[in-house]
């Protein structure tokens, strides 16, 4: 296998010739911007599973991961923009995570290995992302329609069509506007379920409530493990360069203020889900807090009218997380299909971006009516793929670019969360492989049932 390029083969001059660069990784974003994309990567429906990851770890050990988390992937993440901001001052401006990593690492195949995961990654979340919105139509049709015969693919079907349209906004740039509104979303359906879930617990309808955890040893700390995943998996977004590289440079200084934008939305809706649907639901919270709003017997325990508008709200976000998560993909293929030398509209590579992304989210939509367990299949994905991209390489690319003494704070801070993070990352992918297992007599392929 031909090593990728070295680091003195990355002149920012190349980007002038590289047709992902010019036409889907557009450099003309300003900094919210990039806070509007990094809260979409982050902040989606995933939060609605929080009160579920805190069923494994009870309130003390949910808080204490959940800050944990965001506070190690603040940091990742800042270290990241900072490798980044280095690099372009030395004028080898990265647009990729594959090839910041060969540059800094100065290894070949490293190139390698993070596109694998990014393409693992980005893939799986699209085709969880269609997934979920097809859930989300089949549950409005149901409401509306008790008796009605359209199966849950079919939804899928319809999901996929809108977003083979969408996905021929042409560059990353393009969905500053559909991401601001992606952000309003997330905090819309956030604020619903919380004073849903605020509501039950102070009315006379409030469930029992329970808090113990596993009764056997094994079993709390496999649940635990898994539960921390979880909680990686929903802080990670693993395309924090592409990201960056949509803003005009000089980019430097300008991402930490788009992190402390999306944190400052991740501090609101992560805490107040997390909290509220445990405090009501307790170990019996299900994976989507929707769920356990809408029961499968007896009456809807919140508004009709608040449910239906967040089921609304969270299939809108959908869509913009597809498109996000799409991106890298896209890049690949203008990169290679593209030429430079026509415009972005031109007959010559209009017609290829409209084929190959067409089929690229069929792909996705037959993949998550094929899969309707794809969710303890994307458990694992997120096992393997969020913990090395945005727990391991983050601090081991900073500790190459600025080379820290091995007696500063900062290299042991950085080794430590390394260590600690690659063994989470192990044993939270051995949970998810051992739910997936005992999950397996469940599965069925073109299935209207979702495996929870």
């Amino acid at each position: 296998m031909a090593d990728p390029p070295r680091s003195e083969l990355f002149p920012s001059s190349r980007l002038d010739s590289d047709a992902g660069a010019l036409f889907v990784l557009q450099s003309k974003g300003e900094w919210w911007h990039a806070g509007f994309h990094l809260t979409t990567a982050i902040v989606g429906p995933t939060i609605l599973t929080l009160p579920y990851a805190f069923r494994g770890l009870g309130w003390w050990l949910g808080f204490v991961c959940l800050t944990t988390m965001g506070l190690v992937t603040f940091y990742a993440y800042y270290l990241m923009s900072k490798v980044l901001d280095h690099c372009e001052k030395s004028g080898r401006r990265h647009i990729r995570f594959r090839e910041l990593a060969a540059d800094v690492l100065g290894s070949g195949w490293m190139f390698y290995v993070v596109i694998f995961i990014q393409t693992a990654i980005n893939t799986g979340i699209g085709i969880g992302a269609i997934l979920l919105a097809g859930q989300c139509l089949e549950i409005m049709y149901s409401s509306l329609f008790p008796q009605g015969t359209l199966k849950l693919y079919e939804f899928i079907a319809m999901v996929t069509a809108v977003m083979i349209v969408l996905s021929q906004l042409p560059s990353f740039h393009s969905l500053r506007h559909i991401n601001c509104v992606s952000l309003l979303l997330s905090l819309g359906y956030t604020f619903l379920v919380v004073a849903a879930c605020i509501n039950l617990g102070l009315s006379k309808h409030a469930p029992k409530r329970e808090y113990s955890l596993e009764p056997s040893d094994s079993g709390r700390v496999f649940s635990a493990f898994t539960s921390i995943s979880i909680i990686a998996a929903i802080f990670g977004n693993g395309i924090l360069p592409e990201i960056q590289a949509t803003l005009a440079p000089p980019a430097t200084g300008k991402m930490l203020k788009g992190l402390l934008l999306c944190y400052s939305v991740i501090f609101f809706t992560f805490y107040s889900a997390a909290i509220s649907g445990y405090w009501v639901f307790g170990n019996s919270s299900s994976s989507n807090i929707l769920k356990n709003l809408m029961p499968d017997q007896g009456p809807a325990l919140a508004p009709i009218v608040v449910i239906g508008l967040a089921v609304i709200f969270v299939l809108l976000q959908l869509f913009a997380i597809g498109l996000v998560y799409s991106q890298v993909a896209y890049e690949i293929m203008e990169k290679k299909s593209a030429d430079t030398t026509k415009g972005m509209f031109s007959r010559r590579n209009l017609v290829p971006r409209l084929i190959l992304r067409t089929l690229y989210m069929a792909f996705c939509g037959f993949m998550a009516a094929m899969l309707p367990f794809f969710g303890d299949i994307n458990a694992v994905v997120g096992a393997i793929g969020f913990i090395p991209l945005d727990f391991v390489l983050p601090m081991l690319l900073y500790n190459m670019t600025y080379k820290p003494t091995k007696k500063s704070f900062t290299y042991w801070i950085n080794m430590m969360i390394m260590v600690v993070f690659t063994c989470a990352g192990l044993m939270g992918a051995f949970s998810s492989v051992r739910k997936l297992v005992l999950d397996a007599n469940k599965f069925k392929l073109f299935s209207s049932e979702v495996v929870d």
